[in-house]
Order: C-alpha cells, then sequence, then structure tokens
C-alpha cells in the first residue's frame, strides 16, 4: 500500500481508503462486512471513512465493535455530520455539532476522531457558527482535524478567510471516469488552500467495475440488483451507451494496461497529485484486495487519454 499526506495535516492515509455508505449500515452481512475490514487493515489500507447518518448510527456501531481492542493508533478514523438523525437532529449548528460528535464517539468506542467532516453545507447556519463550533471540538481534542463533503467553491474560500478558527484540511467529493466535476475549481482551489482531496464512488457505485452489462439485467449479487442499494445507483449509469463504453475502457485495460477495469478506474483517479485517497466499498474481502492493488498500478498516460475518449460522449457530469 501507498500513502500520501492528507492536504496541510499530518495524517498519511493509504492511497485506497474503505467506505461504510451503503455496505456496512446493513447492505451487506456482518460477518462479510467483518472479513472486509480485517482485509483492509491485513493489506495496509488505514484509512476508515463513516458517517453518523449511515444506517442512523449503525455503520459507526459496527466499526466501533470492529476495531474494539485493536491499537488506536494503527488506523484513521473518519466520520460526518449534517444530515437528519431524527426530526429535530440535524444540520451543523453548534449544538447539533456538540450532540453528534459526542454520540459519535460513543458508537465509535473511541475519545477521538482523526477527521470530523461536514457532510454538506448547512445554508441554514452561518458559516461562522459552524466553524466556531469544530474549532472547539478540536481543542477539547474530540478530533484532530476537520473536512467536509461536497461543499461549494466560494463556500469554501468563505471558510478559509475566517480568522482563527481551525482549518479545513480534507475535502470529500464524488470523483471518477464517469463524474469529472471537481477538476474544474474544487481541486485546483483546495490545493492553494491546503486542503486535500478524498474522493469517494470512484467506482461509480460498481459500474466502473464492468459487472453491467448493456441489454442484460443485474447481476444477483450486484448493488444494482440489492433492493436498498441499488436505490442510490443514479439511473443513467445504467443506460446502454454508458454500458457500452465502460466495456470498451474494460477491454482498453484488460488488454494493453494488464489490470482489471477496477484498478484501471482507480489508478486514473489515483494519478492526481490533489487526491489522498479513493474510497471504496467492498463487499466481499477478494474486492478489497483487488481494489488495494489499485494503488500499485503505473499505467501509461495515453491508455488513460484513451480512456477519457472513450467515455467522452457519455459522461454526466
Amino acid at each position: 500500500m501507498k500513502y500520501r499526506r492528507l492536504g496541510a495535516s499530518d495524517l498519511e492515509v493509504s492511497a485506497i481508503s474503505l467506505g461504510s455508505w451503503l455496505t456496512y449500515s446493513g447492505g451487506v452481512a456482518k460477518r462479510q462486512a467483518a472479513a472486509c475490514v480485517h482485509k483492509a487493515l491485513d493489506l495496509g489500507i488505514n484509512f476508515f471513512d463513516t458517517a453518523n447518518v449511515y444506517g442512523r448510527g449503525a455503520a459507526e456501531e459496527f466499526l466501533g465493535e470492529i476495531f474494539n481492542g485493536i491499537a488506536r493508533g494503527s488506523y484513521i478514523l473518519a466520520t460526518k455530520v449534517f444530515f437528519p438523525m431524527s426530526e429535530s437532529d440535524k444540520g451543523l449548528s453548534r449544538a447539533q455539532i456538540a450532540k453528534q460528535l459526542d454520540a459519535s464517539l460513543r458508537r465509535l468506542r473511541t475519545d477521538h476522531i482523526d477527521l470530523y467532516q461536514c457532510h454538506r453545507y448547512d445554508p441554514e447556519t452561518p458559516l461562522e457558527e459552524t466553524t466556531e463550533a469544530l474549532t472547539l471540538a478540536v481543542r477539547q481534542g474530540k478530533t484532530r482535524y476537520i473536512g467536509f463533503s461536497e461543499w461549494p467553491l466560494d463556500k469554501i474560500e468563505a471558510a478559509a478567510a475566517l480568522p482563527g478558527v481551525a482549518r479545513f484540511v480534507s475535502s470529500q467529493p464524488q470523483y471518477s471516469l464517469l463524474w469529472r466535476a471537481p477538476e474544474a475549481g474544487i481541486f485546483p482551489r483546495c490545493a492553494e488552500l491546503g486542503i486535500g482531496q478524498i474522493v469517494w464512488s470512484p467506482l461509480a457505485q460498481g459500474v466502473l467495475t464492468g459487472k453491467y452489462r448493456p441489454g442484460a439485467p443485474p447481476p444477483p449479487q450486484s448493488r444494482a440488483a440489492h433492493p436498498a442499494m441499488g436505490a442510490w445507483l443514479p439511473e443513467e449509469w445504467l443506460r446502454d451507451p454508458v454500458l457500452e463504453a465502460v466495456q470498451r475502457v474494460k477491454q482498453l485495460a484488460e488488454s494493453e494496461a494488464h489490470v482489471s477495469l477496477a484498478q484501471f478506474a482507480l489508478a486514473w483517479v489515483l494519478r492526481r497529485t490533489e487526491v489522498a485517497s479513493a474510497i471504496v466499498g467492498a463487499s466481499r474481502p477478494e474486492q478489497v484486495a483487488e481494489n488495494a492493488a489499485a494503488a500499485e498500478c503505473e499505467i501509461a498516460p495515453e491508455l488513460f487519454a484513451r480512456a477519457e475518449e472513450l467515455l467522452a460522449p457519455v459522461l454526466t457530469c
């Protein structure tokens, strides 16, 4: 496994990290989920991402149980706050950040989070209130660093301009061969501000593994076929023109780069120096191993360029 510095922090995160959005909040059997986490640790993956809202605390509770008894300094733990935990508990107010952080710490069975992230921007709470609450959490030692996910560029810059508050060190945007929006503004501006990227859905929720074929139903054990997890997969990514283009990239990856499509797609994401880590989900340990190997892949830039050309007509963003 290779490691990269996360923004202006002193966190050295694995280039491939393990997420828990749909998989470990109830989408995958507990025994399978535990096997995936242990496989990740065995392979040198040290960064694990979750959120309080995943299964309304279920994913955090699962990770707290799995990591119980494992040396706290051997892994980096990230969680998030913003989305509703109840009808009244939501957002990034001072009270909510304090309440939800303490609840996350209890579920995760730890005295500190390494990276506490704002899951989205909260337009109903003044930015100053949010950043002051996060700064207090850092000073109290409840989190080492702070980050955000899917914040608009103007709010990122506004936060960076505030005096006397803790600085964001990470951004968590969606980014993949099928979703390239962050390249235009988020990546370069965050780099100037000392903010690293931890990208989610680098495999476009499994579409960039090549498992979905045009004109065919989703495989029985796939995310698209799952009654709960499949609801989050964008319909446009399962349309035949997209799947046909993905199959052409799959052939390119296997015949010329000599790697799987998943490894090719992850290596493409990691080609960007702004990206500290790519978050993957996994329902089987073998998937963890295949994805982790992408950190070591050396692929010719011209092959990436050809893949981009093949997918350009079907890009969604």
